[in-house]
Formats: structure tokens, C-alpha cells, sequence
């Protein structure tokens, strides 16, 4: 039986119905940038999120960049980030004029080391960024302490962590502000691109809703220098239909988690990264760890079961990071897992034979 690395259909279809209600609501109103919709659904995040604002924007990276330039971060500060990320964090600090500061990764986790960031503080530090990747929030206990002490903004990569949990709250409720991206194929995805911001701050979220639209909150009159980055009608009513059952689909997650993880406890040569206490992971993406990677992603590949890699080039060798002057073997943890590292099939509609074709074909590969 082929097995998808994702499936957004087999959701598109059960919901088809009121999704379609939705985007008809929209296409009567014609509010196509911001509008009700919009407003609905950052009340209805926010809520989920636990914090007083969500800030609806066009893109995870959109949010990213309005959200540190809403805190005036920008040249001569340094922002410290996992190494082991999308491109998109260094992306937005490097658009605001700052300078990304990479460290390196724990090995079991594959999340943000919390000693390799209190290392990396210098008197630039603007900004501490950890990312709640895969699906599980970083242990922020740490890193709270370290950003009170220092005077630093703590800032939320959440797009892979819609709904997770650290110690009870939820991601988005951790730092003082979280950028959130609705990419289709996110645990709560759009049909097409959309993010948001959540934070407990009035006037940053005031900042943010001036940023997106223009540097205006009176039309015409643009007090910042902002551009044109609002989260669109549809995208916000499609979400608001979506997030009613998000809370369903990640508990999907973690039972077909359960079960990767049951069966996979024997099967030498695989390796599952560690879920912390303390947390609740929702599984954005199901990661192990094997040699010879790039050999059974391809026998897996040929037997109908696909697969991805997060991430196979860590930042500091990335093109577009090459002037920020890393090298090779500064960050030995990232640059191991990057070669070892499997995401494997994982969405809510994923049948449990499903997970034991992809199993066995582990099996017989590794």
C-alpha cells in the first residue's frame, strides 16, 4: 500500500462542506484582505493559545519579521537561534538588519541547547528565538530565567507546534511573543500561506496590527513604515473551520506516534528522538534517526513510502548564511543529525496499516 509523506486531501474532504460555507461567507462580504473573518479567528486563536492577541499576517516568515522589528530589534543586535531550523528564522532576524547568532542542538531532542544560549549572551543580545520544532516545545524554564535576567525579548518559534504544551500552556503562551505559520501542510494549515502572532503585550500587538497594514492604524495616515502583510478573508475563515478540530487531530497524532514508537522499539538501527517531560508533543512531523539515511529514503521511496528530511543543511553552511562567516564543524551535534535525521509519514488521516507498511519496510532496510 503506498504510503504519502503527507495527505491534505483525505481532511479537505470531510470538511468539504463547511469549508465551502466559509469561503462563500467571504466571497458575499467581499472582505478579502482583513475583514471579520480575520478578526473572528484571532479571537478564536488567541483564546486556544491562551494569550490576550493574536495578530493575523500573511506568512510564518512575515510573522517572524513584524514581530522583531515590532520590537525594535534590528542593526547592531544579535538574536540567538538553533542552528537545526528553517531557513526562515535567520531569514527574518537578517531583514530586520540584525545578526543571527547560531548554537548548536541537544542530541536527543534535536531541539535549541539552553546551555549553548546562555553561552552565546553578549552585550549585542537582543533576543532569544528557540523554535518548538517537530511539534514539541523547547523546556523554556531556562531560557525564561536567562531572558528575565538579561533584559532579552523571548520569542516563540511556534509554526510547527500549533496546540503543544509545556508544564500545562500552551506554545504561543511560553515567551512574550510567538510567531505562528498556516501553511497547508501545518499541524493547523490554510489554503495557502497565512501566520499570525500571539503575545500577552497590548502595545506590541498594537505595533504588529499598525506594521502589517502600512505603518496605519487611520487610513492614510501611516505612522511607521510598514508593508502590505494582512492574513487574507479566506485563509482566516478556512482556519476558523480548521481549529475547531485541531485539538482532535493532534491527539491523531499522538496515538499514531505511539504506535511508530511500539513498533519501532524493535527494530535495530533506528532511533526515535526523546519526547521531555513535562511537555505534550503533537507531532508536526514523526523524526528518527538511522545510518545510511539517504540509501533507505530511497529503498523506502521505491516501495511506495515516502519520506522528508528536517532539515539536511543546518544554517551555518547554508549560501545564504555564508557571509555571517560559520564553517563546518562548528556545530558537531546539528551537522550529525542532519545527516541522520528521517522524517517519516505523519498526518491525522494516516492508517495504522499504514504505519506498518512503513515499519516493515524500515525493517527490512535498516
Amino acid at each position: 500500500m503506498p504510503v504519502p509523506f503527507v495527505d491534505l486531501s483525505s481532511q479537505l474532504q470531510a470538511l468539504d462542506q463547511p469549508l465551502r460555507a466559509a469561503i462563500d461567507r467571504v466571497l458575499d462580504s467581499c472582505a478579502f484582505a482583513g475583514g471579520p473573518e480575520v478578526e473572528a479567528f484571532e479571537i478564536a486563536f488567541a483564546e486556544f493559545c491562551e494569550t490576550r492577541f493574536c495578530i493575523g499576517v500573511g506568512s510564518g516568515t512575515g510573522a517572524l519579521e513584524l514581530l522583531l522589528r515590532a520590537a525594535d530589534i534590528g542593526p547592531g543586535d544579535e538574536v540567538i537561534l538553533p542552528v537545526n531550523t528553517f531557513v526562515a528564522d535567520a531569514e527574518a532576524v537578517l531583514f530586520t538588519g540584525a545578526t543571527p547568532v547560531f548554537v548548536d542542538i541537544d542530541e536527543d531532542t534535536a531541539l535549541i541547547d539552553p546551555d549553548a544560549v546562555a553561552a552565546a549572551v553578549t552585550g549585542q543580545t537582543a533576543a532569544i528565538l528557540p523554535v518548538h520544532l517537530y511539534g514539541q516545545t523547547v523546556a523554556m524554564s531556562s531560557l525564561q530565567s536567562l531572558a528575565a535576567a538579561k533584559g532579552l525579548m523571548l520569542i516563540e518559534d511556534a509554526c510547527q507546534a500549533h496546540g503543544a504544551r509545556r508544564e500545562n500552556r500552551r506554545a504561543g503562551s511560553l515567551g512574550d511573543a510567538a510567531a505562528f505559520s498556516f501553511y497547508p501542510s501545518k499541524n493547523l494549515g490554510a489554503l495557502g500561506d497565512a501566520g499570525c502572532v500571539t503575545t500577552n503585550d497590548r502595545a506590541l500587538a498594537e505595533r504588529l496590527r499598525m506594521l502589517r497594514d502600512h505603518g496605519s492604524r487611520e487610513r492614510y495616515v501611516h505612522e511607521l513604515l510598514g508593508r502590505t502583510d494582512r492574513m487574507d478573508g479566506i485563509q482566516a475563515a478556512v482556519l476558523g473551520v480548521k481549529l475547531t478540530h485541531l485539538d482532535d487531530w493532534n491527539s491523531r497524532r499522538r496515538d499514531l506516534a505511539a504506535h511508530y514508537l511500539r513498533e519501532l522499539s524493535a527494530v535495530d538501527g533506528v532511533r526515535c528522538l526523546k519526547e521531555q517531560d513535562g511537555g505534550e508533543h503533537v507531532f508536526h512531523l514523526f523524526v528518527v534517526r538511522l545510518a545510511e539515511r539517504d540509501r533507505v529514503r530511497q529503498a523506502l521511496y521505491d516501495i511506495g513510502v515516502e519520506t522528508g528530511v528536517h532539515y539536511p543543511l543546518p544554517l551555518h553552511i547554508q549560501p545564504c548564511c555564508a557571509h555571517l562567516g560559520y564553517s563546518e564543524g562548528e556545530f558537531p551535534v546539528a551537522e550529525k543529525l542532519a545527516s541522520e535525521i528521517l522524517s517519516l509519514p505523519m498526518f491525522p488521516e494516516l492508517l495504522p496499516g499504514q504505519v506498518d507498511e512503513v515499519v516493515d519496510g524500515l525493517r527490512s532496510l535498516v
